[in-house]
């Protein structure tokens, strides 16, 4: 596969921002487990729109606990990854995070934490399995695909909306008004996972797509098991305590990068042209985190 590099040339007008600039909630992007997406890296678009609507990012490159938590109100994590299998994306995948950690996590969150913790396609799922599995979320480590029963028949995107009830009626969809009402998402090939009967979900798989569980990422055989996932998720939210968690199965959808092959730039994410929503979609998502959206 090409290398995905962060797109560094887009930016998103934020008609109302949250905050005045600089003075709003902290939010810690985590940068200490492996984590494929960072701050300065393939999260710049994400990161950037943020700060557009006023939040304060700082990258996190401590191991979670009582004291590295207490300063923010925002984590974000995003692809975090176990060590053995950053350049090795076979199975076994080894969880990213020590039981301690995500003990820790929990207790922030039920004290009040706010968590957006997003795990795309296979190995990533295996990597957050234990993280989303203690609020309940059970990730699927494999690739979430629709289902092409002809060769060479080319790949549609990924499109949730309310029309189709794939995007589910939520304060994150509703936002304030119609200015910030999202009515379609995109999103570039993730994982499907199953959710807890507490949770809400946003994003929802409909008939015609299956989970392909492969031994190593991308290599798909005949052989390769795989379970059809109509009614699976790819995004929900749930409240613990006094907190609040978003889990989404999609990475790309919440920021945006760029391949670079044969002499062409091809830009994907938030900067796809048919992903118009996609930027407002993220920044609900984080004001609902902030609570700013009931």
């Amino acid at each position: 596969m090409a290398q995905q590099l962060a797109d560094r040339t887009f930016r998103y007008a934020v008609a109302k921002p949250t905050y005045n600039t600089g003075k709003g909630s902290l939010v810690f992007i985590d940068e200490a487990h492996h984590n494929f997406h960072k701050l300065e890296g393939r999260f710049h678009a994400f990161a950037q729109l943020l700060k557009d609507d006023g939040y304060v990012l700082q990258a996190n490159r401590s191991t979670f606990n009582k004291q590295s938590l207490a300063r923010c109100k925002i984590l974000v994590i995003a692809n975090a990854i176990h060590p053995k299998n950053q350049r090795d994306w076979a199975l076994p995948a080894y969880s990213a995070f020590t039981n301690q950690e995500i003990q820790a996590v929990k207790q922030w969150i039920y004290q009040g934490g706010r968590l957006l913790l997003i795990a795309d396609h296979m190995p990533f799922p295996g990597a957050a399995y234990d993280l989303a599995k203690a609020f309940g979320f059970e990730m699927n480590n494999g690739f979430a695909r629709r289902i092409i029963k002809k060769k060479n028949l080319k790949r549609k995107l990924d499109r949730f909306n309310r029309q189709s009830t794939t995007l589910k009626s939520h304060p994150i969809t509703n936002g304030t008004g119609t200015q910030d009402r999202i009515d379609e998402i995109i999103s570039f090939t993730g994982q499907a996972f199953k959710i807890p009967a507490n949770a809400k979900p946003l994003v929802v798989f409909p008939e015609g797509y299956e989970t392909l569980m492969p031994d190593t990422a991308w290599a798909f055989k005949p052989e390769t098991k795989r379970l059809p996932i109509k009614g699976w998720i790819q995004g929900a939210t749930l409240k613990y305590g006094k907190g609040r968690v978003a889990v989404f199965g999609e990475a790309a959808m919440f920021t945006s990068q760029e391949v670079k092959r044969n002499g062409r730039t091809r830009r994907f994410g938030m900067s796809h042209p048919e992903a118009k929503q996609n930027p407002q979609f993220v920044l609900n998502v984080i004001r609902w985190l902030d609570g700013k959206l009931e």
